[in-house]
């Protein structure tokens, strides 16, 4: 049996009960084995690979906090930090109920090799909680963020472990956490990235996720003899990735025509492309709805399309769009989903969100021509504008927007070339999958091996 292929079982063994986690250690490594197999017998005498997919350091903590009924309601906590080879720990903190250790190793694993393409010194980190911001008044997430940081606190600091938000963490719940830090420990530091501009934010890291994705695709079309222009793009979400993804495309000429919920699909055959309807995607997420549909009221010329997701908008309308944009959840594209996209005859999907196709999906898709630009490369960027953060705060200083928009394309552009040239090696063909992790993995194991075994 292969080195992968062993430790792809004892990892089965002992996470049995963490599909997530399963299923991105099982993608990683499988487009892994032709580096591993020149380098096996070191490899598997330094275990790195079981090194690899075993967290550092995971804490797991109660989160006892005070509704406005006066009622004490407990939620539990996460913080599993992965792989510091190089660099402090490096990844955001999720709130949603769904939230458990393997949605988070999930997520640390995968930011292990994100952060090593950014090509920054920033390793491998995630955290969350099983708490739902959605319908909490901001008291009670006050309350609870301030209860989160009280037990994190301990565990973290900037040159060792650095939180950002995600998914139900956005500037609101990194300003209390910050504030409750630095009233615990008395220190102005930056250990929390994603703040506010006023209290050392970065310019520009809103959207820079989303544009950091746009510019991968825009590099991934170069590559492939096509330009961005005049595309039309269908993508799926409405949250901070999505905007930061229509902004972008708007901004390049392209076309965005779809945004979705968990109610279902908007298309506006006039695309999402002015700054009237780009600033009222920011209007839905406040709301805390968490629906699209009062997109199409408002402006009347879109249809929403209940109970739908938007890669059915080649069969429910005439649009065909040149380019999928996945920017809500993980798994979202499944196996259907997926046929669908090649019906369209589109080839290309690029990933906003984090593991959005599963890997029955993501095969199909690539055995059927499409080019897939992999989250873990695509949208790298809003991690890397939070290491800019980091210097930002390091440094005392402040970046302008331009500083900060041109720092990120040049890192997209370079992920890009990175993840090519990587794939053209190993498996002489353009490959961003395959290409994305070989060229994350090499970084850090090369720093694994130089450390010891630690």
């Amino acid at each position: 049996m292969s080195y992968v292929d062993e430790v792809l079982a004892k990892v089965k063994e002992k996470n049995a009960n963490e599909p997530e986690f399963l299923q991105t250690v099982e993608e990683v490594l499988t487009s892994l084995r032709p580096v591993i197999e020149q380098n096996e017998e070191k490899y598997r005498k330094a275990a790195l690979l079981e090194r690899l997919c075993e967290p550092e350091r995971g804490i797991s903590f109660r989160v006892p906090w005070v509704d406005d009924n006066g009622q004490v309601q407990v939620n539990r906590g996460y913080r599993y930090q992965f792989n510091s080879a190089i660099g402090p720990y490096k990844g955001g903190l999720r709130f949603a109920p769904n939230v458990y250790p393997g949605i988070i190793k999930f997520l640390g694993f995968e930011q292990i090799f994100k952060n090593s393409l950014t090509g920054l010194p920033i390793g491998g980190g995630k955290g969350g909680a099983d708490f739902d911001p959605n319908g909490k008044s901001d008291g009670e997430i006050m309350r609870f963020c301030q209860s989160f940081i009280t037990e994190l606190y301990r565990h973290i600091g900037p040159d060792t472990d650095v939180p950002a938000g995600d998914l139900g963490v956005g500037a609101r719940e990194i300003g209390y956490m910050f504030g409750q830090y630095k009233k615990i420990t008395g220190l102005y530091q930056g250990v929390l990235t994603g703040k506010d501009i006023p209290y050392g934010g970065l310019l520009g890291r809103t959207e820079a996720t989303g544009f950091g994705v746009v510019w991968f695709a825009e590099e991934m079309l170069k590559a492939n003899g096509e330009d961005i222009k005049g595309k039309t793009v269908a993508i799926s979400g409405f949250g901070n990735v999505a905007w930061g993804t229509a902004w972008q495309l708007q901004r390049l000429g392209a076309k965005c025509v779809t945004i979705s919920g968990p109610d279902g699909y908007i298309y506006d055959p006039d695309g999402i492309s002015t700054d009237e309807k780009i600033a009222y995607m920011l209007e839905l997420r406040a709301s805390g709805k968490n629906i699209c549909a009062p997109y199409a009221e408002k402006f009347p010329n879109a249809k929403f399309f209940p109970g739908k997701k938007a890669w059915n908008v080649s069969k429910d309308t005439d649009c065909k769009p040149d380019l999928y944009i996945p920017s809500a959840l993980q798994n979202e594209i499944h196996l259907e989903d997926a046929n669908t996209i090649v019906e369209s005859g589109c080839k290309f999907v690029c990933e906003g969100a984090n593991m959005p196709t599963t890997n029955e999906a993501l095969a199909y898709l690539q055995d059927n021509g499409v080019i897939v630009g992999p989250a873990k490369a695509a949208n790298a960027g809003g991690v890397a504008c939070s290491c800019i953060e980091m210097g930002q705060n390091a440094g005392h200083t402040v970046f302008q927007h331009e500083d900060v928009y041109e720092q990120l394309h040049a890192i997209m552009v370079n992920i890009h070339k990175s993840a090519m040239e990587a794939s053209l090696k190993y498996f002489g063909k353009y490959d961003l999958v395959k290409g994305a992790n070989i060229a994350g993995f090499e970084k850090v194991a090369d720093a694994m091996m130089a450390q010891g075994v630690v």
